[in-house]
C-alpha cells in the first residue's frame, strides 16, 4: 500500500481469537469496545478506579487494573490522553508486554510515538488506528450501519502483520466495510502533523476571528453583543454549514450561499490567504520539529501554568459574560 491509498473493508477474523483490551474507558474507549464486542471480538477493560470503571462494569465488561488488563490481553487499544499515556505505558503496560512472546499495541493518536515519548519493546507490532470521528458518533453511526473514516499507521512490524492487524482493528471499531466507511494509509507522524495542525491553524484563526469581529461590531459600532454571538455561532446556522461541508465539500456547499454571501467570502478569502498560510506554515514547522510538543511538556511540569491561566482570561472575559446570559436565557444552562 502506498500513502494515501484507501481502504474500504478488511478482515476481522484476526482479531477472532484474541483478547483486546481497552485501556481507558472515556469517549473513544466506550465507543471502541462497545462495538468490537458487537462485532464479536473477545474485549476487556483495564482502566483506574474511578467513574469510567463503573459505566464499563455497567457495559457488562470484565474491567481490570490496567496491569493486570494487558497481561490478560494479546492486543490493546491506547486510549488514553497522549499526557498521561506514558506514565501509564511504562509504570502498568510495558513490563507485562515484554513478558509476551507477541503483542499488539494499537494507538488512537500518533503523539506520543512521533515524539518518542513511548518506545514499545522488539516483540510489539506498533500500529495506529486513528477514528476521525468523536466517540458518541461512533456508536450513533454503528446504530445506524455506517462507517465513517479513520487514518492507519503501522511504526513496527515484527510479525509481518500489522497492517492486517490495523485493518482489522479498523474493521473492528465499526470504520470498513460499511456505507461511509473508509481508511487512509497514513503514518504516526503525519496524524500528529494533520491533528495538531488543525488545533493550532484553523481552529484557533477562527476563534480569533470571532473574537475580533465581537469586539469590533459591539465596541465599535454599538451591536447588541447578544445579537452578536447569535450571528456567530448560537444560532447554530455554523454548525449547519459545517455539516454541509462534510456531506458535500467546502466549496459545493458554497451553492447554498447567497450570491451576495459568495462573493463577499471568495474575495476576501483571497485576501487573507498569504497571511494565514504564513502562520499555517509557522505552527506546522514548530509540529514537525518537536518544538510545540516541549512547550507543552514544558507547561505540564510546570503545573500547567499557561494552560490554566488561559482558561481563567476566557472565562472571564466579556464575550463568555455575554455567552452565559444568552444561553441562559436560551435553556441551554
Amino acid at each position: 500500500m502506498k500513502n494515501g491509498e484507501f481502504i474500504l473493508d478488511a478482515d476481522i477474523l484476526l482479531l477472532k481469537d484474541k483478547t483486546v483490551s481497552v485501556i481507558g474507558y472515556g469517549n473513544q474507549g466506550q465507543a471502541q469496545g462497545l462495538v468490537l464486542r458487537d462485532n464479536g471480538v473477545n474485549v476487556i477493560v483495564g482502566n483506574i478506579r474511578d467513574t469510567s470503571w463503573d459505566r464499563a462494569t455497567k457495559d457488562d465488561f470484565d474491567v481490570y487494573d490496567i496491569d493486570e488488563a494487558a497481561r490478560r490481553s494479546d492486543v490493546a487499544l491506547m486510549l488514553l490522553p497522549d499526557e498521561i499515556a506514558p506514565d501509564v505505558y511504562y509504570g502498568k503496560i510495558e513490563p507485562e508486554i515484554k513478558r509476551k512472546e507477541h503483542f499488539i499495541l494499537d494507538f488512537a493518536s500518533g503523539y506520543n510515538i512521533t515524539y518518542g515519548s513511548i518506545k514499545p519493546p522488539s516483540n510489539t507490532d506498533l500500529v495506529m488506528v486513528a477514528p476521525r470521528m468523536i466517540g458518541w458518533g461512533i456508536l450513533d453511526l454503528h446504530e445506524k450501519n455506517k462507517g465513517y473514516p479513520a487514518l492507519l499507521g503501522v511504526a513496527q512490524d515484527v510479525s509481518g502483520k500489522a497492517w492486517e492487524y490495523a485493518q482489522a482493528i479498523a474493521k473492528g471499531i465499526g470504520a470498513l466495510g460499511l456505507p461511509g466507511g473508509v481508511a487512509i494509509k497514513s503514518s504516526f507522524e503525519e496524524e500528529t502533523l494533520l491533528d495538531l495542525l488543525s488545533e493550532h491553524s484553523w481552529g484557533p484563526i477562527m476563534s480569533a476571528a470571532m473574537r475580533a469581529y465581537f469586539d469590533v461590531v459591539t465596541e465599535e459600532y454599538g451591536a447588541s453583543p447578544e445579537a452578536a454571538i447569535l450571528e456567530l455561532y448560537a444560532s447554530g446556522e455554523l454548525s449547519e454549514v459545517a455539516k454541509a461541508m462534510a456531506e458535500r465539500g467546502m466549496v459545493e456547499q458554497m451553492a447554498d450561499h447567497s450570491r451576495t454571501s459568495q462573493y463577499g467570502q471568495f474575495t476576501r478569502a483571497e485576501r487573507f490567504y498569504d497571511k494565514v498560510k504564513e502562520m499555517v506554515r509557522k505552527e506546522a514547522s514548530d509540529i514537525w520539529s518537536g518544538e510545540f510538543a516541549r512547550e507543552w511538556s514544558l507547561d505540564q511540569s510546570s503545573g500547567s501554568i499557561v494552560l490554566n491561566r488561559m482558561w481563567k482570561i476566557a472565562r472571564e472575559s466579556r464575550l463568555a459574560r455575554t455567552e452565559d446570559r444568552l444561553y441562559k436565557t436560551l435553556g441551554r444552562r
